[in-house]
């Protein structure tokens, strides 16, 4: 009875300290890019739409990726607050498994351990699917962001993207847009 209660515990004070929603039952597995080319992948990427996070409360958001070396991508996110300033994230990517190159993992600072980032679809010049689901006991929490190489994505590229996360079980109902205007944006270009 005592596990039980110390594990109801821990879901409500991860819930309570997470914008992200728990869900019941274990992450699934979705299949990842074939062939993932991380060089074609390296450069500016804009937030089109996004689970809502914790950590990622602003606009304008973007997500800028370097080679740092074999197997490391440098990863420099960004996004406009609601008072006018900018926040930034630095950290790094790296390839958990050579034979899954699509399949990385992302950390931002050496007190937190490093998260999935799995690049779902891409075709490297358009758009970008990525998907992260990390099990905590009985109950799993995931994230997920579509990306574009501009600022806009056509809607039909999004709703194709949306199927996709849908049909492993990604609530996108409760995706939300990010603001890409350009006017609004302005501050993230000086």
């Amino acid at each position: 009875m005592k596990a039980v209660q110390a594990l109801t515990l821990t879901v409500l004070l991860v819930a309570g300290a997470s914008t992200q929603l728990l869900k019941p039952g274990k992450c699934p597995s979705p299949a990842v890019q074939a062939n993932f080319d991380a060089s074609k992948y390296l450069g500016k990427w804009y937030g089109i739409r996004k689970l809502p996070t914790s950590f990622q409360k602003g606009q304008c958001s973007t997500a800028n990726y370097t080679l740092e070396g074999p197997g490391v991508i440098g990863v420099l996110n960004s996004e406009l607050l609601d008072d006018g300033t900018i926040s930034s994230a630095v950290g790094s990517a790296k390839v958990k498994d050579p034979t899954e190159p699509a399949k990385l993992e992302v950390s931002f600072s050496e007190d937190s351990p490093p998260g999935p980032y799995w690049v779902l679809s891409s075709d490297y010049d358009g758009h970008s699917l990525v998907y992260s689901c990390t099990d905590y006991g009985l109950f799993h929490k995931e994230l997920s962001w579509i990306m574009s190489r501009e600022s806009t994505l056509p809607e039909e590229t999004i709703e194709k993207l949306l199927n996709t996360l849908s049909s492993i079980g990604v609530s996108v109902d409760k995706m939300v847009p990010t603001i890409q205007d350009e006017s609004y944006c302005s501050a993230m270009n000086e």
